[in-house]
């Protein structure tokens, strides 16, 4: 009898082992291949501190358009230009919504703009945003001019620092963030102004921060691990900090109901609450709140990383800076104001800028994707609910669109005459009915803010120490790492 309990036993834990296999390696009907790992966390063990360059080299085994098992899940990914122009762009009614990714879910509770699933709400938020934003002289010559203000600003806190060694992250990020307070708040704060470091501060922990950061990209993942420690202490510290945001957003907004005036409509914020007045059904408090914080998120990192990544190529490659400072001083002068009808007889600028962001990809997978419905394309069919990552670091280095693509060459973006020739294969952007709100917001700040700095300033290593500029901070942002910079006045 015992014996027959023991075969019971070993018969039905094979057969729970085949089914458990069976069904770890199935795969919807015409699904695309790709790897699915090890059971509960999938993949991540084959990837690195670079999963977007481990995910391109599986092209040429699983194709452009593969999937991979992400945690428990199959996902998607878009490793070449054609995969993701297919999907986003052709299909893009099909492939913009938003995955339920716990960790994104958790923080933003289906308000905002970025993580919101694509319908109804989405496109009446996206429609205030485009519009308002506008409004307030979102890449018009409004817009340029608060940017100029901003970078006189800017300008005089590097001054400051007198030549010496310094760490230009926060001085980057308030100016950023000023001129998004300048749209959504109406004014713009002193950069010691304690309640914008404050919140500058609880920010910059998103993305700022390397074990936070890595942290944020392992629960995109695998969202269990968030439960187990010392995922768990951390998540507790980042929705401490994000009712902090929140609630310090909430007051901002309260002071304006308090001064609102149908016929004043001064700010980004009282826009929103005339639209609350006549409808009450997306136009909510919450909303509002997770809005603002959207705008700073996006705005402030992604354009103050991308800066730091200018400046880490100015002093690693010196020849570049040197061409691009002449180029400034022939057009601008040397005390004349930078201005974006300057843009177009400054060549070698926008080659530099548009390097830089295919260079260092700054948001490697841009972010995740959704099918919202069953859809069938280049012969894979994709069942509704799953998860897309568009892989822009896998097109920025594409071998079949660059010649050397792990090199810094801004001279790639010039013709036969030095003419500047837009890529449209550099989507630091996305690319499809979600591309960035901010995209001409991003453009002036760039141009403007990098040319008025190296007009004015020579930036150079601290002691001839080169800071690293091939490893970085990698995760839904891929980030420099906090480096110091000397900033020699011209």
């Amino acid at each position: 009898m015992t014996i027959e309990c023991c075969n019971l036993t070993t018969v039905s834990a094979c057969i729970a082992i085949v089914l458990g296999i069976y069904y770890w390696y199935r795969r919807p009907r015409k699904f695309p291949p790709g790897p699915r790992g090890f059971p509960l966390i999938g993949i991540l063990p084959f990837l690195d501190a670079y999963p977007e360059r481990i995910l391109a080299k599986w092209k040429n085994q699983y194709g452009s358009i593969m999937s991979a098992r992400f945690g428990r899940q199959d996902w998607i990914v878009l490793n070449d230009f054609e995969a993701i122009q297919q999907t986003l762009v052709r299909e893009g009614e099909s492939f913009s919504g938003r995955p339920n990714i716990p960790v994104f879910q958790d923080i933003n509770a289906g308000h905002g703009l970025v993580m919101v699933d694509y319908g109804k709400k989405w496109k009446l938020q996206r429609k205030f945003g485009l519009m308002t934003l506008r409004g307030f002289g979102m890449g018009k010559k409004g817009m340029e001019v608060r940017v100029l203000e901003e970078a006189a600003y800017m300008n005089e806190e590097i001054r400051k620092q007198n030549g010496r060694p310094f760490t230009i992250n926060h001085i980057l990020s308030n100016t950023i963030s000023n001129v998004i307070c300048g749209v959504v708040f109406g004014r713009r704060f002193e950069y010691n102004d304690p309640w914008f470091t404050g919140l500058l501060q609880e920010l910059d922990k998103w993305y700022g921060d390397p074990k936070t950061n890595t942290l944020f990209g392992l629960l995109s993942f695998v969202p269990w691990l968030q439960y187990v420690p010392p995922a768990s202490g951390m998540m507790k510290e980042l929705r401490k900090g994000e009712v902090f945001i929140l609630g310090e957003f909430e007051k901002e907004v309260k002071q304006h109901k308090s001064t609102f005036q149908n016929n004043d409509i001064r700010d980004f914020i009282d826009a929103f609450l005339e639209e609350m007045n006549k409808e009450k059904e997306t136009f909510t408090t919450p909303q509002l709140l997770h809005y603002i914080r959207d705008l700073f998120e996006a705005g402030t990192e992604t354009t103050t990383s991308t800066l730091r990544w200018a400046l880490l190529c100015l002093i690693h490659y010196p020849e570049t800076q040197a061409k691009l400072f002449k180029e400034i001083l022939s057009v601008v002068g040397e005390n004349g104001r930078p201005s974006m009808s300057m843009k177009d007889n400054m060549p070698y600028t926008s080659a530099f800028i548009h390097e830089v962001q295919r260079f260092r990809t700054l948001v490697p997978f841009s972010v995740p994707h959704c099918t919202s419905k069953d859809v069938d394309v280049a012969g894979f069919s994709i069942p509704k609910g799953t998860t897309v990552v568009p892989n822009i670091w896998a097109v920025h280095n594409d071998l079949n669109l660059w010649d050397e693509p792990e090199k810094f060459k801004p001279e790639r973006h010039l013709d036969a005459d030095g003419n500047f020739v837009k890529s449209n294969y550099i989507i630091p952007f996305s690319v499809g009915p979600r591309y960035c709100l901010g995209e001409q917001l991003a453009k002036i700040e760039l141009f403007l803010f990098l040319t008025s700095m190296v007009q004015n300033f020579e930036f150079l290593s601290e002691d001839d120490n080169l800071p690293e500029i091939e490893k970085g901070c990698n995760s839904a942002v891929f980030t420099p790492l906090t480096y110091k910079i000397v900033a020699k006045e011209r």
